[in-house]
């Protein structure tokens, strides 16, 4: 059992009568930022695509990922998932009001294109793509062979 949720009124108001806020107090305007150009930054994993979108100080304004769109499992690195991952993100990006993105990719997986098509299918301009995906120079030492 939870706590019994005591409500108390205010003896001067009415009983039952809702506060109604003054005339000089205003609620606040949620405030959109506007920016003409950003960069999409796309990490495509084996399992899971994300996408990052950021203005030109590298200060985040909207992200997605297959993961946060309900898809499970191995669906969330398909292709399609990645596709529906960037759509969401261009629909974001275009309530900023961007109007053109550099695209910085990182990863090997297989939603790295379509990604990419996805966003700009919006009708959002690309400037550049820029491959950031780390490669290894000899890699770790390898595992000392079994004995019999």
């Amino acid at each position: 059992m939870g706590k019994k949720r005591i409500v108390k009124t205010d003896p001067t108001s009415e009983a039952g009568a809702q506060a109604q806020p003054e005339a000089g107090a205003e609620k606040e305007q949620k405030s959109t930022r506007h920016v003409d150009s950003g960069v999409l930054y796309v990490e495509s994993t084996y399992n899971n695509t994300k996408l990052t979108l950021t203005d030109s100080k590298k200060n985040t304004l909207a992200w997605s990922s297959s993961g946060s769109l309900g898809f499970k499992g191995a669906k969330k690195g398909t292709p399609f998932a990645a596709a529906k991952v960037g759509e969401t993100l261009a629909f974001k990006a275009q309530t900023l009001g961007i109007k053109e993105v550099k695209v910085v990719v990182k990863g090997v997986g297989s939603g790295r294109e379509s990604a990419i098509r996805g966003f700009i299918s919006k009708g959002i301009n690309l400037i550049t793509i820029q491959d950031k995906t780390a490669v290894p120079h000899n890699g770790p030492k390898p595992p000392r062979p079994r004995r019999n």
